[in-house]
């Protein structure tokens, strides 16, 4: 298990209060994206530091973002932000959707060695997903652009949900060309307390 002295700072920082199971679960998942990445290049660098900051923290500065119950991550990569979304809300469903199959073994490793009964994970391309139920939060960090992430994903949206982006510089810009029928909620800068990481997040609504 690493060090948890950085992640227990870090999340004090942020505002994110893990109970004990919870900083347990984020800290042994440290610890498989750091093993699996030696093999399977998961995040690129797998520095501590780098994974706390980059992946945990940005997933959950998320958290004020999520609505309702039934969430789905798209282009969930090795789990983000849908794992660490999904230990501290262990009260919502989450769905881990990825085409990659590496990938998608992992975080299906990841939720047996922490217990998490509330992922399910689909090894699929987005645009042929049907499922049973629609979406209440539709969340990305990886798409593109948000365009694109809109049009393949739409069709998983519930009638009164939401997508959540998390973006780079560029999210005013892909602001000014979404399709007609999806209207922005908010675009907002993630509270980060290292102000040199620039990351934002947009909650964007499609119109009935």
């Amino acid at each position: 298990m690493i060090n948890n002295t950085y992640l227990k700072k870090q999340l004090t920082l942020h505002n994110i209060e893990p109970n004990a199971v919870q900083l347990e679960q984020l800290q042994h998942y440290i610890q498989l994206l750091q093993n699996w990445n030696k093999v399977y290049n998961l995040i690129g660098s797998a520095d501590t530091k780098q994974v706390i900051d980059r992946h945990i923290i940005d997933s959950l500065l998320a958290l004020p973002y999520i609505g309702g119950k039934k969430i789905i991550d798209v282009g969930t990569g090795a789990g983000l932000p849908g794992i660490p979304l999904a230990i501290m809300l262990p009260d919502s469903n989450f769905s881990l959707l990825d085409s990659n199959g590496k990938k998608t073994r992992f975080i299906t490793q990841v939720k047996v060695d922490l217990h998490l009964s509330n992922v399910e994970v689909i090894k699929t391309r987005v645009e042929e997903y049907k499922p049973v139920a629609l979406f209440n939060t539709i969340i990305s960090r990886a798409f593109a652009n948000l365009t694109n992430m809109l049009n393949v994903t739409k069709h998983l949206c519930a009638p009164d949900g939401i997508f959540v982006a998390l973006k780079g510089d560029d999210a005013e810009n892909e602001m000014l060309s979404l399709p007609a029928n999806f209207s922005y909620k908010q675009v907002e800068r993630l509270p980060f307390v290292d102000k040199s990481i620039n990351r934002k997040v947009v909650v964007i609504k499609q119109l009935s």
